[in-house]
């Protein structure tokens, strides 16, 4: 914006109000669908129910990809919608577990715990949204509500998650009013799944751990200094050996940290991962969901792809 100029500038900016689409839906090829969750709204659930709607005016389907990869969550009774939408009427979705009574909460998948006004857009979906063959995508971006939804259908066996570990944020915050327009935002609880794990610090691990080469070196929940440790608390499960794979360790011990380099005549150049469009012919992880969804083998890496010199087939994209 600068370019050249040694004074200060000035400009005027006109604040408008950003809107962004929260669901975007796409026919992947005949029968199979692809569905991205970018974070969760208050229509989110509503937008859900619609895209599912058209899917089947379709045809039923084969297969179906829900996408909530780099999706940072969003609000808690939107994440109950969207597992509702795939599990029977009254399964958990989530519960949250903390020191007092009332931090103590259980939620099913009832039109109570995700309406707060309204018709349920959910009473006329199609009965095959129920039964057909899921995969959810994730990342380390996958965070909180998101994780929410991964976990409830991962744990109940509606969907096999596959991608890479999520983001691990798992905590329940309270804003306590302090009155003069303040308020004091205490961690009172945590989330878990309905079999009982925490997400907290751990997040969700994929069923099928397929990486594209995006989330190398990605700072997760585990990661930040003074996080909230996981807790064993009723059913939940210690996993050591997601401890280590997911590198529970400060910023600066990341895989591939190195001490600040000495001056050299040449510098190293690294290039730049190329940024992938989510639900594109390039989608390397969408690709290995639809192989999943149709019986063929899923590639675990680009890199496995390079080393084989595998060419993995494009997703077509209906235009």
């Amino acid at each position: 914006v600068r370019k050249d100029a040694d004074t200060p500038l000035s400009f005027t900016l006109t604040r408008e109000e950003i809107n962004v689409k929260s669901v975007r839906a796409q026919m992947i090829e005949p029968g199979y669908g692809f569905i991205r969750i970018r974070n969760f709204q208050e229509r989110t659930g509503e937008d859900l129910a619609r895209e599912l709607k058209a899917f089947y005016k379709q045809g039923e389907l084969k297969g179906l990809v829900l996408d909530v990869r780099s999706d940072p969550g969003g609000l808690l009774n939107q994440a109950v919608a969207v597992s509702a939408a795939f599990l029977p009427k009254d399964a958990l979705v989530v519960y949250t577990d903390g020191r007092t009574v009332d931090a103590r909460m259980r939620l099913t998948a009832s039109r109570e715990n995700y309406l707060r006004r309204g018709d349920d857009y959910f009473r006329d979906l199609p009965a095959g949204v129920k039964k057909v063959p899921m995969v959810v995508l994730v990342d380390g971006g996958t965070a909180s509500a998101s994780e929410i939804v991964a976990g409830a259908l991962q744990d109940h066996k509606r969907a096999t998650v596959i991608g890479n570990n999520t983001f691990g944020k798992g905590s329940v915050q309270t804003i306590l009013p302090l009155g003069n327009n303040a308020g004091l935002k205490l961690t009172t609880a945590r989330y878990y799944t309905p079999g009982g794990r925490s997400i907290q610090a751990k997040g969700i691990e994929p069923d099928i751990l397929v990486d594209d080469g995006r989330n190398l070196n990605r700072i997760r929940e585990a990661n930040l200094e003074r996080h909230l440790e996981t807790a064993k608390v009723g059913g939940a499960k210690g996993d050591a050996a997601l401890d280590a794979r997911i590198n529970v360790s400060k910023p600066d011990t990341l895989p591939g940290a190195k001490e600040t380099p000495k001056p050299t005549d040449k510098a190293e150049v690294v290039p730049p991962v190329p940024r992938v469009d989510f639900g594109s012919p390039e989608d390397f992880q969408l690709q290995q969901a639809m192989n999943h969804l149709k019986g063929a083998p899923v590639i675990a890496s680009t890199k496995a792809v390079a080393a084989n010199s595998v060419v993995p087939t494009p997703v077509p994209v209906k235009p």
